[in-house]
């Protein structure tokens, strides 16, 4: 009927489209491309296209610190023992002048992943200063003994090496007793940049109680990982800190820019060994 339609009608008259079926179709791809475009504008926040490496962009430039994360999987009837071995090397070598590093801080992760240990190290120089470190560990024989008597305690063990963020404090010695959260997220590649961009507005919200500790990027190990490290008196605290940051303006849109580029996140509630500078 429509194509009878259709060759009835002159040249000038002619329908633009020759059934209604492609008209549908036209409607249709034209409706969803709108609401594709529509639906995108709801999470992706444009950022200035790179012109560097990320690591040169988000870190910090007076400093050429490198840190180093690990995290040792313990055997629960070693990690006493763990504890106590772990503290003597690191505080001969915290306190020896020839070691450009020093312990940032060590704990033990309280909620999350039991019986595991995490240490944190600054290596004052960069990857020269982890270089030099390495190789004279080579060939102390002391601290070679050590490693040999900790794989007796230890399940697994993973590192990875970290650049501070320029927004965020450097980490330095605390009194406690605090325990400290460090909250990890696993972002997807190519959106580091925007990450830094949203929370170097983000972190005045979270400075009024001296919560904010220090904040880091991946460079070595798994990859896109970003560690926010925050200390409070007591669990009670933490959520009443936590609660207020939503009371300030912009804290809600930081929130909402930054949790479309997260894959994972993770939280460990941690307690400071004896050693550590962070208690």
């Amino acid at each position: 009927m429509a194509a009878t339609w259709y060759l009835k009608l002159g040249k000038r008259q002619q329908p633009l489209f020759k059934n209604s079926f492609q008209l549908l179709l036209l409607q249709r791809g034209f409706s969803e491309k709108n609401d594709k475009n529509w639906f995108r504008s709801l999470f992706v926040h444009k950022v200035d296209p790179r012109k560097d490496a990320h690591s040169n962009l988000l870190s910090k430039k007076e400093t050429s610190n490198l840190y180093k994360m690990q995290f040792h999987n313990v055997k629960p009837e070693c990690l006493e023992a763990y504890n106590s071995l772990s503290a003597e090397v690191q505080n001969r070598l915290h306190c020896d002048k020839d070691y450009p590093c020093e312990v940032v801080g060590s704990w033990n992760t309280w909620y999350g992943e039991q019986d595991q240990a995490v240490h944190l190290w600054r290596y004052s120089g960069g990857y020269p200063a982890l270089t030099e470190c390495l190789n004279k560990l080579k060939q102390n024989k002391e601290y070679l003994e050590f490693r040999k008597e900790r794989s007796k305690m230890l399940i697994s063990r993973r590192n990875q090496l970290l650049l501070e963020f320029s927004f965020w404090n450097e980490p330095a010695p605390r009194s406690g007793p605090n325990i400290y959260e460090m909250r990890t997220y696993r972002l997807k590649p190519g959106t580091m940049i925007e990450w830094g961009n949203h929370w170097a507005r983000a972190i005045k919200h979270r400075q009024e109680n001296q919560e904010a500790v220090g904040g880091f990027f991946t460079q070595i190990g798994d990859l896109y990982v970003v560690h926010h490290l925050w200390a409070y008196k007591d669990l009670q605290s933490r959520e009443d800190t936590r609660s207020a940051a939503w009371q300030k303006p912009g804290w809600d849109l930081a929130v909402y820019y930054t949790v479309p580029l997260i894959r994972s996140m993770e939280s460990r509630i941690m307690i400071p060994l004896k050693s550590s500078p962070l208690q």
